[in-house]
């Protein structure tokens, strides 16, 4: 196969899209940060647009989409493509965040639970429902992200949201730790759906594992590494 001719620093001010198989630990914008660092630094440019369709949480690993240039007019297009994601997520016990970015607050008693109840949950989970985000969110309240208020301890009324599942299947063969597929909305917390997933089952629940595998068309699989994109243009 005829290898790819390498971009120029016009085709990324023209605009392109790039694959990003977010690292764990990251935030989106420091991808977003190190690849515009990337491309100044490679074509000694002194700005270059450049931002993310669709926002990964730090312990999330996987698909992110940027923009270049031009380009960056069509993130809200991008942003509200369905979304598919892998993970795990622990039943018998709760944290603040809904994930492992905050200790755990709360256990329960699993010995009335059983895989079988688990499979007849999901049935809840599929379709339209009625969400509420997390408090550590990157939702803006009064100018703030409402994490910058959870991290305070201050509580903050957040109104639900309607998004829809067109697919959730769970595996219980590592029961309590439950391996799951979605594909979802835009707008969809994975993080609440594991929490909201423990309290239909009057337990409790948090995740452990999240990797976006596809936003619309576009799969993970296609994407590079950010270390392989600084290779290329660092």
């Amino acid at each position: 196969m005829e290898a790819s001719k390498p971009l120029t620093a016009e085709d990324f001010l023209e605009g392109q899209v790039l694959l990003i198989d977010k690292p764990m630990h990251w935030t989106s914008f420091q991808v977003v940060n190190k690849l515009r660092w990337c491309l100044k630094k490679h074509f000694r440019l002194k700005k270059i647009k450049i931002g993310h369709a669709g926002t990964l949480d730090p312990l999330a690993t996987g698909l992110l989409i940027l923009c270049t240039g031009k380009m960056t007019k069509q993130i809200e297009k991008f942003q509200a493509q369905e979304k598919s994601y892998t993970g795990r997520f622990l039943l018998g016990a709760t944290t603040p965040s809904y994930d492992l970015e905050t200790a755990i607050d709360n256990t329960f008693d699993l010995s009335g639970i059983t895989p079988q109840m688990v499979q007849a949950t999901v049935a809840q989970f599929t379709g339209t429902i009625q969400q509420q985000p997390p408090l550590f969110s990157a939702i803006k309240k009064d100018g703030e992200r409402l994490y910058e208020k959870a991290r305070r301890g201050e509580h903050a009324e957040i109104p639900s949201r309607e998004v829809t599942l067109h697919q959730f299947e769970v595996d219980t063969t590592d029961f309590p730790e439950i391996s799951f597929k979605v594909r979802c909305s835009k707008g969809t917390y994975i993080r609440s759906l594991a929490h909201d997933f423990g309290s239909a089952l009057h337990n409790g629940a948090h995740l452990t594992k999240l990797r976006r595998t596809a936003i619309g068309d576009f799969h993970v699989d296609d994407a590079q590494t950010v270390v392989a994109f600084e290779q290329q243009y660092g």
